[in-house]
């Protein structure tokens, strides 16, 4: 058939895979084998690919061009976009979770005066019109607490945080946080709240309370969650009772001889850290509360009335990593202050007097709980890196 011939030229001469085109004069109709076939009497290319598209069966197989050309990967991969499409739901059931809470969603500065809330190196700018210079902010936090000062007793934010850090498996210096604040409440309080939100992804989202990991590994969201003391783990780990007793020399040593790379020049609190990062945390699969941390890791935390060397916080571990710390925060404006003048980590964090001068004018006691997105997704979908689920992770620019 001429028309036929015609058609079959055009393809060959005009078209290529990946051009998009657009057709009219269509309808529908079975063919004698009985086929659904789709009659086109128009055909007009609308967009023209000049690159040839992935290799249809195999994708984007070098991994530096899958999140460059993130768009190739899309098109090529089933399961990426699987992946991509759950983050989207993810996010949206945790939504429809805090305001079914009554907590009302808001939005705090991403440009800051004082990069605040948590102990990381930001990233500085100069702000032309105030001609002073700026942070991108490292946590939601001092500013969620002023809404609790001026009366909003539910409120959270999903927003991006900006550490200026190292990039890991597990580690984007630009990254999603979920931070929520409930006045009258504590850290048991969130304990209730992120299980009742993770089940509540799990049953919308996921259908099943059972993730299988990229190695194989089944975690069970289901149930109840372990609680285990930080001190205990400690314990349980050096095999040495009197541990919180021995000097920084002793831990040192300990570190050393048990292969733990620990800088001489750090606190005697963060070497004992040190074992918990790297020999305790990876083993947490199942979901573990790990509670009553020492005060000086986390200034913004009440202190333990049972043990003044700790504080009322507890960091959610799952699949080896925290997902997500909650304290019962301190609302003690004279205590905020001393407090924060004992800080963990590369960076001592600036006292932002603003947020001290809300503190006296009274903040609610108050349960607060901070949730890493990306963590919480690479979970839930089992991939093996943070950079499987950012649509367009931080890459150095080629050329």
């Amino acid at each position: 058939m001429p028309w036929v011939k015609k058609a079959i030229t055009f393809f060959k001469k005009k078209m290529d895979l990946g051009d998009i085109v657009r057709s009219g004069g269509n309808f529908c109709f079975r063919t004698k084998a009985g086929e659904v076939t789709l009659n086109v009497t128009e055909l007009q290319i609308v967009s023209k690919a000049l690159r040839p598209l992935p290799e249809k069966w195999h994708g984007l197989q070098d991994d530096d061009l899958k999140y460059r050309q993130r768009y190739l990967d899309l098109i090529s991969s089933e399961e990426t976009r699987k992946h991509f499409k759950m983050r989207s739901a993810i996010i949206s059931c945790i939504r429809r979770y805090l305001d079914q809470q009554d907590f009302m969603e808001v939005e705090t500065p991403i440009l800051q005066a004082e990069a605040g809330g948590a102990a990381a190196r930001p990233f500085t700018t100069h702000f032309n019109a105030l001609n002073c210079q700026f942070y991108l902010r490292i946590a939601l936090e001092l500013y969620l607490k002023r809404l609790l000062v001026g009366g909003f007793d539910r409120v959270y934010e999903i927003g991006r945080n900006f550490r200026n850090e190292g990039i890991s498996r597990r580690h984007n210096p630009e990254f999603t946080m979920l931070e929520v604040y409930q006045a009258y409440s504590d850290y048991r309080g969130m304990m209730k709240l992120i299980r009742g939100m993770v089940h509540a992804i799990c049953n919308e989202v996921l259908g099943t309370t059972e993730i299988t990991r990229y190695d194989g590994q089944v975690i069970q969201l289901g149930g109840e969650w372990r609680e285990a003391r930080y001190k205990d783990l400690i314990i349980a780990e050096t095999g040495d009772a009197d541990w919180f007793q021995r000097s920084k020399e002793a831990k040192l040593s300990w570190c050393h001889n048990a292969g733990i790379e620990v800088d001489p020049s750090r606190e005697d609190f963060e070497v004992t850290n040190a074992i918990f990062e790297k020999r305790i945390e990876p083993t947490l699969i199942q979901p573990t509360f790990v509670t009553h941390l020492p005060r000086q890791l986390i200034p913004l935390a009440k202190i333990s009335p049972e043990d003044p060397d700790t504080i009322e916080v507890f960091e959610l571990c799952i699949n080896g990593q925290e997902i997500a710390p909650a304290y019962s925060e301190q609302n003690d404006p004279l205590l905020q202050r001393e407090q924060l003048q004992i800080q963990a980590g590369e960076e001592v964090q600036k006292i932002d007097e603003e947020f001290l001068l809300a503190l006296e004018h009274g903040m609610p006691p108050a349960g607060g709980m901070g949730v890493g997105i990306d963590r919480l997704v690479i979970l839930l979908t089992g991939v093996a890196s943070i950079r499987d689920i950012i649509l367009f992770p931080a890459l150095k620019p080629q050329g």
